[in-house]
């Protein structure tokens, strides 16, 4: 395994990121945890959750699944760079209450003790923001954070789905405060989706910010999904499905798997590879379902991408170019 730091911290991460959204709703957990041995096996330090995971009536199974793992023993803890997630309601559903969501102090406090208490651990290395919170002032919510760090149950934060000007916004308050600010955005890049290169990406950079793609394969959509229904596999749906309907988007994706299938290249190893050239990227979430999901991941970190391929991947794929050019001279 390759490591780097994460942003303009001191800490060293893995180059790939295990994704747990799957942990409860489609992997058991016996497969879960079989799933973290793997990967902690092959020296991905860095596990990606969130409060939420689990979903409906099963929120906060997920983080539970992994409280389940650390308590084995084994170090398991300690060689894990954790991070989760603060914002959606918590509160069952059809019972939801003032407070019980988003950024408030209130809701930080209270969210972050709950977290604790299902992962079974003390402190949570990577608390992160899954979503901008238009109502509650930074200035706020970096209070309720230094105090975290203070009481050691946090040590960074991060953000998730930020546009650029809320991470200059939220670093820029921290600043003033003395508070040490985001230290990482995670957010929805691949190569069909290349629009946070505008000003997401920039942003993160500037401000000393690791990016961390969720959604690598866009939905599926760059795993070999054409040839896969061809042979028989299982049908794209979501995002993938949507992108396939459209006639050009189909014949993009297949231009794709002819592009990999001519270098002998397997697509959705491939589309982490590529991200992992890309500048600014601290490593992609990837979310196995199964054991053999997580040993194709694991092999895009060997992968080499020639010159020829990265080229042909960029013509099939154009980003948007830098801002402003791109949208203006």
């Amino acid at each position: 395994m390759k490591y780097t730091q994460l942003g303009r911290t001191g800490l060293k991460v893995s180059r790939l990121v295990l994704g747990t959204m799957n942990f409860g709703p489609q992997t058991d957990e016996a497969d879960s945890h079989a799933i973290m041995d793997a990967a902690l096996d092959a020296g991905i330090n860095f596990f990606d959750t969130a409060n939420v995971y689990g979903w409906g009536e099963n929120k906060g199974r997920t983080e539970e699944i992994i409280g389940n793992w650390f308590a084995q023993g084994g170090d398991r803890r300690d060689k894990v760079v954790l991070a989760t997630k603060v914002y959606s309601n918590m509160a069952a559903d059809g019972e939801a209450w003032p407070n019980h969501d988003k950024l408030s102090a209130l809701n930080i406090r209270r969210a972050v003790d709950a977290s604790l208490k299902r992962l079974r651990t003390d402190h949570i290395d990577l608390y992160q923001f899954h979503h901008i919170d238009r109502d509650t002032p930074f200035d706020e919510i970096w209070q309720a954070v230094d105090v975290l760090v203070q009481q050691g149950k946090i040590l960074y934060a991060g953000s998730s789905n930020f546009p650029g000007y809320k991470i200059a916004q939220a670093n820029e308050v921290a600043a003033r405060r003395g508070s040490y600010g985001l230290v990482s955005e995670q957010c929805l890049y691949n190569l069909a989706e290349r629009r946070a290169e505008m000003e997401v990406i920039p942003a993160a950079q500037d401000y000393g910010l690791g990016v961390i793609p969720w959604s690598p394969l866009n939905g599926g959509l760059l795993g070999g999904v054409i040839k896969k229904e061809v042979e028989g596999g299982r049908r794209a749906t979501g995002r993938a499905a949507d992108a396939l309907a459209d006639t050009a988007g189909r014949a993009q994706v297949q231009a794709y798997e002819d592009l990999l299938d001519k270098h002998g290249l397997e697509p959705g190893e491939a589309a982490l590879a590529w991200l992992l050239t890309r500048p600014g990227v601290t490593g992609p979430i990837v979310g196995p379902r199964t054991a053999e999901q997580l040993e194709s991941a694991l092999r895009a970190v060997e992968l080499e991408l020639s010159a020829e391929v990265l080229s042909g991947l960029d013509e099939i794929f154009p980003g948007p170019g830098p801002s402003p050019e791109a949208f203006a001279w």
